[in-house]
């Protein structure tokens, strides 16, 4: 598993701004991000490489911050790659409620961070079918987790 950080942001100019300062400041090096939002609010989800020192840094800054443990997916990067993973998953009654996907330059593969209701069956089926899950040395600093 991988530790996500889940920031609350109000959606008003220069919240998103402050928040990337605020880890930009503390030398936090962020992997992924994906924002949603709707007209009052918005929630950023985020890999970084120091995700317990990331949610405290946010927090003393004021920012409402959740750590949530999410998947980390190698999902081969061709056309077709992800829909392998995601019919897997469905066959196997594992419903996927967000995802959001980055590249490395070092890899062949597409990371792909999933957050399920099922994690131990998402884990098991991947497993499996040989398709190799992310662990948090991959992402980022083991001291850090």
């Amino acid at each position: 598993m991988v530790k996500q950080l889940s920031v609350f942001l109000e959606n008003a100019p220069g919240r998103l701004a402050g928040f990337t300062r605020a880890l930009g400041d503390a030398g936090i090096d962020m992997r992924a991000l994906m924002v949603a939002d709707t007209a009052e609010y918005g929630i950023a989800r985020l890999l970084c490489d120091e995700p317990m020192r990331a949610k405290q840094v946010l927090e003393k800054v004021g920012f409402s911050v959740r750590l949530v443990e999410v998947i980390g997916v190698e999902v081969p990067d061709r056309p077709g790659g992800l829909a392998d993973v995601l019919e897997l998953l469905g066959a196997r009654g594992v419903n996927v409620e967000y995802m959001y996907c980055f590249v490395t330059p070092r890899s062949s593969c597409a990371v792909d961070i999933l957050r399920v209701d099922d994690p131990a069956g998402a884990q098991e089926a991947l497993a499996a079918s040989g398709i190799r899950v992310s662990c948090s040395s991959d992402l980022y600093r083991p001291d850090a987790s």
